[in-house]
């Protein structure tokens, strides 16, 4: 009866640990990640607008905040903006849109998810004559990139970080979801 009752425990023993070492084994597998929701998203980007851009000495271009919308399916992020473009070349005060689409990256140095590798979808201006709208949009991807480049869209606090940092872990892949960003944590590089 001891015999059996040894054999039991540490049967009872196998089980737990086979039990604990596979979920750890699948734990494993699974990436840690960080998830930023589209309102945490805009209400970053809401402060840093308006901006104004100047074009040449013609004009100047003010870009209102723009209303992010996530693209999943090309793992990107869209803004749609309100432009107003007036100058010593206009003789008033033109409104106009902007639509772009734009990649994140991570900079570790502040720990912030930042825009870049930004694309012009299209600007608008009705009020113009063909002309000038031709030669805004001439300009429309230097316009896109100087008005977006490098705006921060979230901010990771030293809380969010500290445990996956002392797990040796550092942001890795950005995902753009129907939900937000997922930021997943990756081995730091030896």
């Amino acid at each position: 009866m001891l015999h059996r009752r040894r054999f039991l425990t540490a049967a009872t023993r196998s089980i737990a640990l086979g039990g604990a070492a596979l979920l750890v084994a699948s734990g494993a597998q699974a990436q840690p990640s960080y998830t930023v929701p589209l309102a945490q998203l805009q209400s970053m980007v809401d402060p840093k607008f308006p901006r104004s851009v100047p074009v040449q000495g013609l004009f100047n271009l003010t870009v209102q905040t723009p209303h992010l919308r996530l693209l999943p399916e090309v793992n990107r992020l869209g803004a749609a903006m309100a432009l107003d473009v007036a100058g010593p070349a206009l003789r008033r005060s033109y409104p106009g849109s902007l639509d772009v689409e734009f990649a994140l990256r991570y900079e570790a140095s502040d720990r912030t998810l930042r825009a870049h590798q930004i694309q012009l979808g299209r600007m608008e201006f009705p009020g113009l004559r063909p002309a000038v709208n031709e030669l805004l949009n001439a300009y429309g991807p230097q316009l896109a990139e100087q008005s977006l480049r490098e705006v921060t869209l979230h901010q990771l606090r030293p809380q969010d970080t500290a445990v996956f940092y002392g797990l040796g872990l550092q942001p890795g892949l950005i995902t753009v979801t129907a939900k937000g960003l997922t930021v997943a944590f990756v081995s730091k590089a030896p």
